[in-house]
């Protein structure tokens, strides 16, 4: 049995089936070089395909460095498996993954900023100097128009809300608790509340190459956004 683990990766997965079972495996191989004691939280949410099925058969396995747990809501809302996988987590540190993603350069790099003390959030952005963003063009344009329409509403002082970030747990947790929107944009809500809290941040440009097209069409997602953005200036500016 692993030893309690310092590091938590949670990661949340939709109809996944075509890449889970390899992009785990791959990403236990290069955990276990770099000799941490870690778990990785499959936070399923909603999958139509075999995805529950194969997350629970991983895990059923582990290594003396890590193990994986898996955990499915029964309903398709990213922001709320989040949320929770990082309530379920046990490590010091939690790391925030995307399945097709899995970058274990961002991962060694957060937890040395977190470890020295120089941030509680380090967030992994493809938009700041010296990213590298693979993906297509009109996804990056996306992209930044959602992050400039965050430092409009509600003053987002960074480049990028989503995607890969890592925190020190005992510092950011309450920030999750906090979070009142869910579904796509709970990853915003908790960077801009830990950033208004004086939250210690740090940005690190990435390289996103994606295994995969994304999960949900982009334009299909456009107006859910939009309704959770007015929610997400609701909830910070009136609520509070």
């Amino acid at each position: 049995m692993p030893e309690r683990p310092s590091i938590s990766i949670v990661i949340p997965i939709y109809n996944e089936q075509a890449i889970l079972k390899t992009a785990v495996a791959e990403l236990r191989s290069r955990l276990d070089d770099l000799g941490w004691q870690y778990e990785i939280i499959l936070a399923e949410n909603g999958s139509k395909d075999a995805t529950v099925a194969i997350a629970n058969e991983l895990s059923t396995q582990r290594t003396p460095n890590g193990e994986v747990i898996a955990f499915s809501l029964g309903e398709p809302n990213y922001g709320k498996a989040l949320k929770q996988g990082i309530f379920l987590a046990r490590g010091e540190y939690v790391i925030c993954e995307e399945i097709d993603l899995c970058d274990t350069a961002f991962h060694k790099k957060a937890i040395d900023i977190l470890q020295r003390d120089e941030a509680d959030l380090v967030i992994g952005s493809k938009l700041a100097d010296g990213a590298n963003d693979d993906r297509p063009f009109i996804r990056n344009v996306a992209s930044r128009a959602y992050s400039s329409m965050l430092k409009v509403l509600l003053g987002f002082r960074g480049t990028d809300t989503h995607g890969l970030k890592a925190f020190r747990r005992s510092k950011l947790v309450e920030t999750a608790r906090a979070c009142l929107v869910e579904k796509d944009v709970f990853a915003s809500e908790f960077v801009i509340r830990a950033d208004r809290s004086g939250v210690r941040i740090k940005e690190i440009p990435v390289r996103i190459v994606e295994k995969r097209p994304p999960s949900i069409n982009l334009f299909k997602r456009v107006p859910n956004v939009l309704k959770s953005v007015a929610k997400l200036a609701y909830s910070i500016r009136v609520k509070g």
